[in-house]
């Protein structure tokens, strides 16, 4: 059993059961901001009961009450990836051996896109990657409560230029991607046995691979977690993408029609093809 969310006519993002790819309605549960309203305990009781069969459209299990916010630099890989790409290398050692971590606001509902959408790369970005990374769903009561994949796109050749471009780098039309759907915490994995691995294929050709672990990750869930919340309000809950720790090299960067597949073990599959957003892009309808 895992949770979705569906267009329908009652919201845009109405969460639902998905139990053998059929959708069930929550009793007393409408959206994601709904659920988090709840403690852990209370959620385990409140999914064993599921409404009646529901249809509609799939959308990134988000909903537009809820802030998707990142940690970067969380990994070792990251801390040398970004020295790698960056004129002030400096800058990501610091943080990586900091006891603040970096946290950032990624988006939301309007610029998530749910498994089989596209994602976007800049036009006037030179090299863009996908960060492959898990999230978690964070009740207001600071528990969490879920994971999911996330892929952080990435504007490489922004960033790299100067890290005050961050957000221009990180948050954009089509810069982010969560699903395939919600895993209650306690149906996952733990999370140091959760394995990531990511593939690129443009055509018929695989051109990188990578894999690593949760176990890897240079800080807890629970560090990041208080981090988040301090000096911050989330009544309706957050979701945190917990940073990577697999990045391209330098020689690849996303082209307009790739496939970006990102696996974690105990969670599902998230792939995505990929687009050119221009420099006006129109609202979808």
């Amino acid at each position: 059993m895992q949770l979705a969310a569906l267009r329908t006519s009652r919201h845009s993002h109405q969460l639902v059961i998905l139990d053998d790819d059929k959708h069930y309605e929550i009793p007393g549960i409408l959206s994601l901001a709904d659920l988090h309203q709840h403690r852990a305990v209370d959620i385990k009781e409140i999914l064993s009961n599921r409404g009646e069969l529901i249809s509609g459209v799939p959308v990134a299990p988000i909903s537009p009450e809820i802030e998707l916010w990142g940690a970067g630099v969380t990994y070792l890989r990251s801390r040398d990836a970004r020295k790698e790409e960056s004129g002030v290398p400096d800058v990501y050692q610091r943080v990586y051996e900091a006891d603040r971590p970096e946290l950032f606001y990624k988006g939301g509902a309007l610029r998530t896109k749910s498994t089989n959408e596209n994602i976007g790369i800049r036009f006037d970005s030179s090299a863009s990657v996908p960060e492959p990374e898990v999230a978690i769903y964070i009740n207001k009561f600071q528990e969490i409560v879920g994971y999911t994949i996330c892929n952080d796109v990435t504007a490489r050749s922004i960033e790299g230029e100067n890290p005050l471009y961050l957000s221009q780098a990180k948050i954009y039309v089509g810069s982010t991607a969560l699903g395939p759907a919600i895993t209650p915490s306690w149906l996952a994995p733990a999370p140091e046995l959760m394995e990531i691995s990511a593939k690129i294929t443009r055509g018929s050709n695989e051109i990188w691979s990578a894999q690593t672990s949760l176990a890897a990750l240079n800080r807890t869930l629970e560090d990041l977690v208080s981090y988040l919340f301090r000096c911050q309000l989330f009544p309706n809950g957050v979701i945190l993408s917990t940073g990577t720790g697999i990045i391209p090299p330098l020689d690849i960067s996303l082209e307009a029609g790739d496939l970006v597949e990102i696996t974690v073990s105990g969670i599902g599959t998230l792939q995505n093809s990929v687009e050119v957003i221009p420099a006006n892009p129109q609202v979808s309808q």
